[in-house]
């Protein structure tokens, strides 16, 4: 049987230095065989200890029944903070809860109607882009990488990816990818916030590079407000939200912040896993058909048309199940816990493992396999409710996660209701996650007409 493809295990015992060096190759294959049938594992160093949990129970506990005594780590955080500053990403306490009663509103009742018609306008850019490609051998992470970006910048501040600034940003972002900037010191030695993390001086360029044109964009934005002037995106609702509590609205700086983020976790995920549901499209052409016939029978210019597309949505959800775009989640404990009959100590690393826990072979039929009727089935949906975790879960639950369903629904759709993707030549993809799970040496396909 096919079986879309899964990164190498490293062997049971490395020494800290060892796991070190393959951390910085690839997060996921520095991980040991066990992790994808364990409850939890221990992993100890001389400054931290960690424990990555596949256990149901426990990871409620911490993201939903007490999440405030798991707050997240900055273990990982330190090597986003040049770029996101104070995002609502990295923060805790009230000044998360905060900055989350202001972005969540942007994001509730009909706000994805609203949005629908820039993804849509997107969608289609995306398809004549690859149209453009007919009958090539290409690479198409650049491609889904293009897309995303696009979304993002017409439902922020409805401008295209065409757009200078926009354009400067994505390709400045590339560059911040490259840098691999969550790997600096604080990820393994715990240190004071003065201590320099050593990163490195392209992970600092490229991200002050980004602040710089989010802050030119942000700041033109705020003029069009007080003019009255301003589109009704998504920046503007954000921007003109405040705060229920305090009545306090985000100032440019603060909202900085706060775009870096979405450009973060709205672009880079959401091509990575339109990346890899195209991949595993080609892989499987029996789906891939299927999705074409749901697109060809359907109004894609119509948000009450979006409930026809059942399938594409099943396979956009099994690829966000086997290739979750951020593999991992770090928070930190506060107090004594007790995890499976273990004692944990304050301060330790608790590790969410979503590429572990969706494989995890206790809970999941067939984990390895792409089987998007598995949706349909009482065991899938059981597994959707509490080991099923793409954009987290609890009240740190991703608040773009219905936006970022309708951008992959629409894409899969618009992109293949008139072309065909094939598998390129070479070897399978192999996954590897630093900020997100990407191919290592990107994905090839061939697009041609259907």
């Amino acid at each position: 049987m096919t079986r879309p493809p899964k990164p190498r295990s490293r062997p049971e015992k490395v020494s800290l230095w060892q796991y070190m060096r393959l951390f910085r190759r690839d997060i996921l294959s520095a991980q040991p065989e066990k992790l994808y049938r364990a409850w939890m594992a221990e992993f100890r160093t001389p400054f931290f200890r960690s424990y990555m949990v596949n256990d149901r129970d426990v990871i409620r506990a911490v993201l939903k029944d007490r999440p405030k005594a798991f707050p997240k780590s900055d273990r990982v955080g330190s090597g986003l903070r040049p770029l996101l500053g104070n995002s609502v990403f990295l923060t805790n306490g009230a000044t998360w809860e905060r900055q989350r009663r202001i972005i969540d509103p942007a994001f509730e009742g009909g706000r994805l109607r609203e949005t629908f018609p820039s993804i849509c306008r997107a969608a289609q850019d995306a398809a004549e882009r690859f149209a453009g490609h007919m009958d090539q051998d290409i690479d198409i992470e650049p491609e889904t990488s293009h897309a995303a970006a696009d979304v993002i910048f017409r439902t922020l501040f409805s401008i295209p990816i065409e757009h200078a600034v926009a354009r400067e940003v994505f390709e400045a972002f590339q560059t911040y990818q490259r840098s691999q900037p969550i790997l600096n010191l604080a990820a393994f030695v715990p240190v004071p916030p003065w201590v320099p993390r050593g990163y490195r001086r392209e992970t600092r360029a490229s991200a002050a590079r980004i602040r710089r044109l989010i802050h030119q964009l942000t700041a033109e934005r705020q003029i069009e407000i007080d003019a009255g002037r301003a589109p009704q995106d998504l920046a503007t609702k954000i921007m003109t939200t405040a705060d229920p509590q305090t009545g306090e609205r985000f100032d440019v700086d603060e909202m900085v912040d706060q775009v870096a983020i979405f450009f973060l976790a709205g672009h880079e995920t959401s091509a990575s896993a339109l990346a890899w549901a195209l991949y595993l499209l080609a892989l499987f052409p029996d789906w891939q058909d299927r999705v074409a016939q749901e697109a060809q029978g359907a109004d894609l210019t119509a948000f009450s048309q979006m409930s026809k597309l059942k399938a594409t949505r099943d396979v956009f959800r099994e690829t966000l199940r086997l290739y979750p775009p951020v593999p991992m989640m770090v928070r930190e404990t506060t107090a004594p816990e007790r995890f499976r009959n273990r004692d944990v100590r304050p301060g330790a690393q608790v590790v969410i493992s979503q590429w572990h826990l969706h494989r995890q072979t206790r809970i999941w039929e067939h984990p390895d396999d792409f089987d998007p009727t598995r949706w349909d089935t009482e065991t899938g949906q059981t597994c959707a409710r509490d080991a099923y975790l793409p954009f987290s879960a609890g009240p740190r639950v991703c608040p773009g996660a219905g936006f970022a369903m309708l951008e992959g629904v629409m894409m899969l759709a618009h992109i293949l209701r008139d072309l065909r993707v094939t598998l390129g030549e070479g070897p399978p993809p192999i996954p590897v996650a630093h900020l997100t799970v990407r191919s290592r040496d990107g994905i090839r396909l061939k697009v041609v007409r259907r």
